[in-house]
């Protein structure tokens, strides 16, 4: 699998520079995203701007991506999903679980914004 991981203060971006993310990816790009979490991510971007096409197994790989950052009070956030994948999480009725932005500036705005806002609720002042 080939990836590019981009590590911050408070977030990973993971790109995915795979045509296809289908079985063979899927369980590699699991424990890519496992790993990130336990390193103490709990904000995990994946960048699909290159991948074309998704299967089940592929899907099932953002939902364990979701998952684990729920899971640890965290966000997953996707961007660059185009039509296919798109169509695939509608029918999979995914679009109101998953967190969906067109890009990687929008995705880093978002997380910020949680950050604080998690902030705010932990300050009674």
């Amino acid at each position: 699998m080939k990836f590019t991981v981009d590590k911050h203060e408070k977030y990973v971006l993971i790109k995915l520079d795979e045509d296809k993310l289908n079985s063979l990816i899927s369980p590699q790009l699991k424990s890519e995203l496992i790993l990130s979490n336990s390193e103490g991510q709990r904000n995990i971007i994946l960048d699909l701007s290159n991948v074309k096409y998704s299967d089940s197994s592929g899907l099932s790989s953002l939902l364990v991506g979701h998952r684990i950052c729920k899971n640890s009070d965290g966000m997953f956030i996707l961007t660059g999903i185009n039509d296919n994948i798109n169509r695939l999480i509608a029918i999979s009725q995914l679009e109101n679980i998953l967190n969906i932005v067109a890009s990687v500036d929008e995705a880093v705005d978002l997380i910020f914004m949680e950050e604080i806002e998690k902030e705010l609720k932990r300050d009674p002042n």
